[in-house]
């Protein structure tokens, strides 16, 4: 591939470049864009073609590699290795208990604390210690799209903040709950790491003692939440919405101890997380 080297920052300004070939996606590596140049045009340098990736599915966060399911074979974390050379490969085993603690092994390299960028927010964490879905981020876009400016929003399984921050950047003022003192502690400094610590404010403890007055919006980000509801109900504003998680084989629907309490507007399968069962998102409107 015939390229020209850029700051990674310039990128956007090439959009209407003539030299730019856009059949083509630039490629960036340690801080250098190569932008690939169509034929006419000339060129800075000549990168060998990247074969397509066939390997098994990860996932990156940071520089970190994530493995899940069945144990991966020294054939796949080569694979892996040489497509993306991670700082470290893990194998995620289990999420274990209410606190959805990973239960992970080193395959390669080591784990380390990291820093992930998504959506223009910057994600502190080491993820053998801590849970990070990326497969959330449909989720997490929606929530900033319908989050008002100004609105008082709980989060009740804050975690290290992957709805507190972007409900905290479109606006509203978060009340951050969570439970586990080392998701806790990456939450309080990624809230301060982002700039938002005028919207979110965050407390270590059981979301169902820490809920104080009442919210416009309710986020439970659990797939235990179901069996938290009646904690929120007493704390949601007339017309204000609770979204609630959780994961099932079929369609979810909303008991009958609170179909006079709430209004469902909306059910959504977010993502597949393990066979025949699905991650679904209810918005209950309050009436």
């Amino acid at each position: 591939m015939r390229v020209r080297i850029v700051e990674p920052e310039g990128l956007a300004r090439l959009a209407d470049e003539a030299w730019v070939d856009r059949k083509r996606r630039p490629y960036v590596s340690d801080g250098i864009a190569y932008v690939p140049v169509r034929d006419g045009w000339e060129a800075e340098l000549v990168l060998p073609d990247r074969r397509p990736y066939s390997g098994r599915g990860f996932t990156m966060i940071g520089t970190i590699a994530l493995l899940e399911g069945e144990e991966p074979t020294e054939d796949q974390v080569r694979q892996v290795r040489e497509w993306k050379n991670p700082t470290g490969i893990l194998w995620l085993r289990a999420r274990k208990g209410t606190l959805r603690l990973p239960d992970v092994r080193v395959v390669y390299g080591e784990s380390s604390v990291v820093t992930h960028h998504e959506m223009g927010m910057v994600y502190r964490l080491d993820p053998s210690q801590v849970m990070f879905s990326r497969g959330n981020r449909l989720e997490k876009a929606r929530m900033m799209r319908i989050t008002r400016k100004g609105e008082r929003v709980a989060d009740m399984f804050a975690g290290i903040g992957q709805f507190s921050l972007p409900l905290a950047k479109a606006g509203a003022k978060v009340h951050a709950m969570e439970l586990n003192p080392v998701a806790y502690d990456y939450l309080c400094k990624n809230i301060e790491e982002n700039g938002l610590s005028g919207q979110a404010t965050a407390e270590c403890g059981d979301s169902r003692d820490l809920l104080f007055g009442w919210y416009d919006r309710i986020v439970m980000g659990h797939f235990y939440a179901p069996d938290l509801l009646s904690a929120a109900t007493g704390h949601i504003l007339p017309g204000g919405t609770i979204h609630l998680h959780t994961a099932c084989e079929e369609t979810p629907s909303l008991g009958e101890d609170y179909t006079d309490s709430f209004v469902v507007e909306t059910i959504r399968r977010v993502k597949k997380v393990r066979p025949h069962t699905w991650h679904y998102v209810l918005d209950l409107r309050a009436t």
